[in-house]
């Protein structure tokens, strides 16, 4: 987690609080400043150290937050922060990551009935004391408890996007440590999954402990949870990581071992028995003439690197994200693999924000910011009224003709192509919220739902598919990782009829949606739709994000062919025309 992420959380939390306590206005002014502090350029902690005025010329950053931003990291902490802590002490992440529990309702349960974590907001629902708190009521309540289980779950678990830098962050650190000779990172997080457990550091190493010494002395550890000769857990910054230290020699074995999936591993290991071998984190093992139980027992015939590990199994080497049991290993025996889409294929963008909606940025700056990432072309989808769209974030219709002429103009000075567009929001009956004949004149349409994301909604969207201005359906199942779990979807329906419709699935990067998800690209992809990899970006730091949706991609065996956004500008006209 950079140091920029690290205020901006701190920031958001103070949202939350004043939130909760029901102060108006402020909440707005320090989440919008956490974004733009998130996603400015410099360190923050660079910009802090020069004074208060040096961090207040960041847009959206007055002088209140500036001065609370130096005070965090002169002292590591915020005083009027803590305060409020004190005030509300509630675990306000776990509260609010069951459905439909907001930081004000978080803040009326703890007045009303002192509720504080998950397991007292259960009780009370449970003892019926929810429904009798005014504005709220049985249904309310009954949504609490259904709920519950998945909000326990979520609160588990840490999002790709927070999760993958701070990974990087370790291993950067642990590369560079004497004696260590190779190091990667392993787990869920190699394998790019949407929400990960800890963080997995592997290290190839003779000289064990002083590497485990130099893990638990790494500057940003909080705290050692334990410390043995060849492995050790630290919390640090929210998130447990893990590290093991294994001899170069088996450092391939041990990589292949710990990155899974589990189902995955079974059927490699199932594979190795039918060829008289036993693969395991030390090396792969002739056991023909061999009845010990030992783990290295048998001659050892690969292990040093992870693609000769396969190799002894007569398996192609794949990709981490494609580990998860899903034909992988019949593929890799058939040297059959995809050649997957690569994040430099990505040439451009569907699927953006600006400040006519909840964007942060004017058209001409989400053009710039496209340019300045190396796109060759972006669209401006702003959101549309209709269901889900609350405190005057969609764009009515005259509105977004008006906007029409804008993008235009920005599109003639531009250094890059720009297309108009709009995100269209996709209503239960699967009706569009913009006019037929604006729909016409724009050059992409997004079709997204964002209200009842719950229960089958094949349906609705089937219908947006079929519809002849649709050029793609954004984040289908609407969900919102560890808030909630989104539609149900038949996705070999939806995608027949995408397909035969010419509308693309869209896997929107965005770390909070990764929607679609990679089982469901997979399903797409062999039913014969088109993909898009789009960020939904809301300022020009979240062009940045395509990575995470290029490699949920991946996880769907995806190749360049089979995503949209790898074509030219000329390619996209084409698309949208046919």
């Amino acid at each position: 987690m950079s140091r920029n992420d690290e205020i901006a959380t701190r920031l958001e939390e103070f949202a939350d609080l004043l939130d909760a306590k029901g102060v108006e206005y402020k909440p707005r002014a320090y989440r919008r400043a956490a974004e733009n502090i998130r996603d400015h350029p410099a360190a923050i902690e660079g910009l802090a150290a020069e004074g208060a005025d040096t961090v207040g010329e960041i847009e959206g950053v007055g002088d209140a937050i500036s001065s609370k931003v130096v005070e965090y990291f002169e002292t590591g902490d915020i005083e009027e922060l803590a305060e409020l802590r004190a005030e509300l002490p509630v675990d306000m992440e776990a509260l609010t990551a069951v459905e439909g529990v907001g930081p004000k309702t978080v803040g009326t349960l703890y007045e009303e009935l002192g509720i504080t974590t998950l397991d007292e907001l259960e009780a009370a629902a449970e003892a019926g004391e929810i429904q009798e708190v005014k504005g709220f009521g049985a249904k309310t309540e009954q949504n609490i408890l259904d709920n519950l289980d998945f909000a326990r779950e979520a609160h588990e678990r840490t999002l790709l996007g927070e999760a993958r830098p701070y990974g990087e962050r370790v291993e950067s650190y642990m590369a560079d440590v004497d004696g260590v000779e190779e190091c990667a990172l392993g787990g869920s997080l190699r394998r790019w999954k949407p929400t990960i457990g800890d963080v997995d550091v592997l290290v190839g190493s003779a000289a064990d402990e002083a590497v485990v010494e130099a893990f638990t002395d790494w500057p940003d550890v909080d705290r050692v949870i334990e410390a043995g000769e060849t492995k050790a857990s630290v919390m640090a910054g929210g998130v447990r990581v893990d590290l093991r230290v294994v001899v170069p020699e088996e450092f391939g074995a041990a990589l292949q071992y710990f990155t899974g999936s589990k189902d995955h591993n079974v059927a490699v290991r199932n594979r190795a028995i039918e060829r008289d071998l036993k693969v395991n984190e030390y090396g792969v093992f002739d056991v023909s003439d061999v009845e010990d139980d030992d783990q290295r027992a048998g001659e050892r015939v690969a292990g040093e690197t992870e693609e000769g590990v396969y190799e002894a199994l007569d398996m192609a080497w794949m990709p981490p994200e494609m580990r998860e049991n899903r034909g992988e290993v019949e593929a890799a025996a058939d040297n059959d693999l995809p050649d997957l889409v690569a994040e430099s294929d990505v040439r451009g963008d569907l699927h953006t924000h600006t400040e006519w909606s909840d964007g942060g940025n004017s058209i001409a700056e989400m053009v710039e910011g496209a340019a300045a990432f190396g796109h060759d072309y972006v669209a401006i989808t702003d959101h549309a009224t209709g269901p889900g769209m609350v405190g005057g974030v969609g764009v009515p219709d005259a509105e977004l003709r008006e906007q029409l002429a804008e993008v235009e103009a920005v599109a003639e000075d531009a250094d890059i192509d720009v297309f108009s567009g709009v995100e269209a929001n996709v209503g239960e009956d699967g009706s569009l919220s913009v006019a037929d004949d604006l729909l016409a004149e724009l050059d992409v349409v997004v079709a997204s739902p964002h209200a009842a994301l719950d229960g089958d909604g094949t349906d609705r969207l089937v219908a947006a598919a079929e519809h002849p201005d649709v050029n793609v359906i954004g984040h289908p199942t609407g969900r919102y990782l560890n808030r909630r779990a989104g539609l149900d979807l038949d996705v070999e329906r939806l995608a027949r009829v995408a397909a035969d419709n010419g509308t693309a699935l869209e896997i929107n990067a965005s770390p909070a949606r990764l929607d679609l998800g990679g089982g469901a690209v997979k399903q797409a992809i062999e039913a014969g739709a088109t993909v898009v990899v789009n960020t939904d970006a809301h300022s020009p730091g979240n062009f940045e994000q395509v990575r995470y949706g290029v490699h949920t991609a991946r996880r769907g065996w995806a190749e360049a062919a089979d995503v949209l956004n790898t074509r030219d500008a000329d390619g996209i006209r084409e698309f949208v025309h046919e």
